[in-house]
C-alpha cells in the first residue's frame, strides 16, 4: 500500500498558482517543488495556454513566457508542471508533414503514427564529433557556384531588405537540392507570412519533393515565444535525420532576423534592459545556441540557408553583424540589381565564400572567380566615367572591360523554376563545369561579337547562339541597357 502511495504521489502533477499577468509575461507560484527553467506548464481551460519558465524568482515563484495567446487567464488560475521541456516529433513519420512549435500538424492529414518526443534543448555536438572535411555543396545557381560556394554542413546566409528575392531564392533552392541529392530538407518558417507557407506546400507537393521535406512554422501572429522557440524545435528534427537516420539534412530558415527580433520582445517582456538599437543584451548568447547546433560530424551533416533580413538594408545593424559571424558564405542581395532585372540579385562584389580558396575548388574555378570579380570591380569604378562622359570617351582596353562585365552580369542570371509562372520561362539547373565554361569563354571575349541580351536569362553558354539566332535584335547598343521587357516576353 506504501508503495501504490508513493507512486500516485509521484504521477500527481505539480499544480501552482498564477500571481500576476501581464500581456505574455506570467508569474506563479508552487508552493511544494518549483519547475526547472525551460519547463512546460498549461494554464487555463482545457490546458489551452502553454507557457515556458524562463526565470526562477525566489523559492516559490516563477516567471514564464506564454507561446499561446493568454485570453481567459486571471489570477488565481491553476497551473500544471508538465515535468519537462518543450518538446518536437521526431521519426521518419514527420516527412511531408507540416508542424507548429508544438509538433501538432496543421496540413490536415491524418494522425502521427509511431513518433517519437525529444526536447528542443539539445547541445551542440562535442568537437570531436565534428567533421574537418571541406566540401563542396552544388546548387545548380551560377551565381552561387562559380562565386560563393557553399559548404557541405555549413551555414550560408542570404542577406537582403524586404522584397530582393530572398524567399524567392530559397524556395529555388529546395526544388534543385531536394530533386538531385538524397537527402531530407527541412523548411523552418520564423515570423514569416502564413501566405508564403501555404504557397511553398503547394510548389513542393506539385515538384515532388513533399516525401522528403518537413515544414515547422511560427507565423507572424503568434507570440514571441513561439517565433523564438521555433527554430529550436526545427534543429531537433534536423539533428534526429543527422545521428540517428545517418542522412544529410538541409536546413532553411526563413527568417533568421525573425527569430532575433522574437528573442528582443521576449527579452522586453521579462524586464531586461535593452542593448544596442534597443536589440536584447543576450542576442549573442541566443543566436550561438541555435546556430552552434548546425554542424557536420562523421554521422552525416545539416546544411543551413538563412534568410536573413537587413532592416533598412544597413549591414552594419547588429542582427547582421551577429549572423555574419556564423557563416561560411554570405550572399547578399542588392536593391539596385533587382530594378535592373538582374535576377537572382546577387551583389558579387559583397557575397563572399570561405570556399573560395585553391585548396578546397581548385585552381582553375579560383582563377576564374578572381578574374569575375576583377571585372566586375573594374566596371563598378567606371560607371561614374560612363555616367558623366558617355562610353565613348573611355579607352579601347576600359570599354573591352565593360563589355565582359555586362555580358558576365547576364550571363550570371538565371530563369527559375519556382517563378515560371511569373516570367513564362522555363527554369535552368546549371552544372557547375557549365557555369565555370560560360564565364571563362565570355572573359576571353569569345562573346565580343553577340548581343548582350543573348546571354540574359538563359542557362548553360551553349544557348547564347540559339537565342542570339531567334531574337530579332539585329545589333548591339552597348550603351544601352537591354530591354528586359523584351528579353521576359
Amino acid at each position: 500500500m506504501t508503495e501504490r502511495q508513493a507512486a500516485d504521489k509521484t504521477d500527481a502533477p505539480n499544480v501552482g498558482t498564477i500571481v500576476t499577468v501581464h500581456g505574455s509575461v506570467i508569474d506563479m507560484r508552487f508552493d511544494s517543488a518549483l519547475p526547472a527553467v525551460h519547463n512546460l506548464l498549461h494554464a487555463g481551460d482545457g490546458d489551452h495556454v502553454a507557457i515556458e519558465v524562463l526565470a526562477q524568482r525566489d523559492q516559490r515563484h516563477v516567471r514564464g513566457i506564454a507561446l499561446t495567446p493568454t485570453q481567459g487567464l486571471a489570477r488565481g488560475m491553476p497551473v500544471k508542471d508538465s515535468g519537462g521541456p518543450l518538446q518536437a516529433p521526431v521519426g521518419k513519420a514527420i516527412l511531408s508533414r507540416m508542424f507548429d512549435v508544438f509538433g501538432n500538424t496543421v496540413d490536415r492529414g491524418p494522425p502521427l503514427d509511431s513518433v517519437q518526443w525529444r526536447s528542443v534543448h539539445n547541445q551542440p555536438p562535442a568537437l570531436v564529433r565534428r567533421s574537418t572535411h571541406a566540401e563542396i555543396f552544388e546548387t545548380g545557381i551560377k551565381a552561387i557556384d562559380v562565386l560563393t560556394p557553399l559548404e557541405r554542413g555549413g551555414k550560408a546566409g542570404l542577406f537582403g531588405g524586404a522584397g530582393v528575392g530572398k524567399t524567392v531564392l530559397l524556395t529555388e533552392m529546395i526544388h534543385n537540392m531536394v530533386g538531385h541529392q538524397q537527402g531530407v530538407s527541412i523548411f523552418c518558417g520564423i515570423g514569416e507570412r502564413s501566405r508564403e507557407g501555404e504557397e511553398l506546400y503547394r510548389e513542393m507537393d506539385a515538384a515532388g519533393v513533399l516525401p522528403n521535406m518537413v515544414m515547422i512554422f511560427a507565423q507572424m501572429n503568434e507570440p514571441p515565444g513561439a517565433r523564438f522557440r521555433v527554430g529550436h524545435a526545427a534543429l531537433t528534427m534536423a539533428e534526429y535525420f543527422r545521428d540517428d537516420e545517418h542522412r544529410d539534412v538541409l536546413l532553411l530558415i526563413d527568417n533568421i532576423f525573425r527569430f532575433i527580433q522574437a528573442g528582443s520582445e521576449v527579452s522586453g517582456l521579462m524586464g531586461q534592459m535593452p542593448s544596442r538599437l534597443g536589440y536584447q543584451p543576450t542576442m549573442g548568447t541566443e543566436l550561438a545556441s541555435l546556430e552552434e547546433r548546425i554542424a557536420n560530424t562523421d554521422n552525416g551533416a545539416i546544411t543551413s540557408l538563412q534568410a536573413v533580413y537587413v532592416p533598412a538594408d544597413d549591414f552594419t545593424d547588429p542582427a547582421a553583424v551577429h549572423t555574419f559571424s556564423h557563416l561560411s558564405a554570405s550572399i547578399v542581395l542588392s536593391r539596385k540589381r533587382a530594378s535592373e532585372g538582374l535576377f537572382p540579385a546577387i551583389d558579387p562584389l559583397q557575397s563572399s565564400s570561405k570556399m573560395i580558396t585553391p585548396g578546397i575548388v581548385g585552381e582553375h574555378h579560383y582563377a576564374i572567380a578572381q578574374a569575375i570579380r576583377r571585372t566586375l570591380a573594374q566596371y563598378a569604378e567606371l560607371k561614374d566615367i560612363i555616367a558623366m562622359l558617355g562610353l565613348e570617351q573611355l579607352s579601347p582596353d576600359d570599354r573591352k572591360v565593360v563589355a565582359r562585365a555586362r555580358r558576365l552580369e547576364r550571363f550570371l542570371t538565371q530563369p527559375f523554376f519556382t517563378t515560371e509562372q511569373f516570367t513564362n520561362l522555363s527554369g535552368k539547373l546549371v552544372s557547375l563545369d557549365d557555369a565555370l565554361d560560360g564565364c571563362e569563354r565570355i572573359l576571353a571575349d569569345e562573346f565580343k561579337d553577340m548581343p548582350e541580351s543573348a546571354l540574359y536569362m538563359i542557362g548553360a553558354i551553349s544557348e547564347a547562339q540559339a537565342k542570339a539566332k531567334s531574337s530579332a535584335v539585329d545589333q548591339e547598343q552597348p550603351a544601352e541597357e537591354p530591354a528586359h521587357a523584351a528579353d521576359d516576353a
